[in-house]
């Protein structure tokens, strides 16, 4: 079992950035990937960013490309997200993610969710 606790959500203006976090803890060697999605009311959870455990790859949707940076910290078990330049339409609820198996956009790969973090844009 791999457990994940998100921190680091809250209300921000339009413009302004926060960093997310996601420590992993429990059977974290078994992790090959981990992804952090969002939900906004009403609305299917959505890909948002993943990254590669051991080579740190990554992979974004489009819509942040550019404003959120993925980033990890082995030693840590910790994986981040930067969000800069955020947007009323970021407002959501963050959740982190792992996977043991491979790098993906859906939500039903994963096999470890953590229990989520607010992010709120404010026009």
């Amino acid at each position: 079992q791999v457990q994940l606790v998100e921190t680091g959500g809250g209300l921000v203006q339009a413009g302004g950035s926060l960093t997310l976090s996601c420590v992993a803890s429990g059977r974290t060697f078994s992790i090959y990937a981990m992804g952090w999605f969002r939900q906004a009311p009403e609305k299917e959870r959505e890909f948002v960013a993943a990254i590669t455990w051991t080579f740190g790859n990554t992979y974004y949707t489009d819509a942040v490309k550019g404003r959120f940076t993925i980033s990890r910290d082995n030693a840590k078990n910790t994986m981040y997200l930067q969000m800069n330049n955020l947007k009323p339409e970021d407002t959501a609820v963050y959740f982190c993610a792992a996977n043991q198996r491979l790098i993906s956009y859906t939500p039903t790969f994963y096999d470890y969710w953590g229990q989520g973090t607010q992010v709120t844009v404010s026009s």
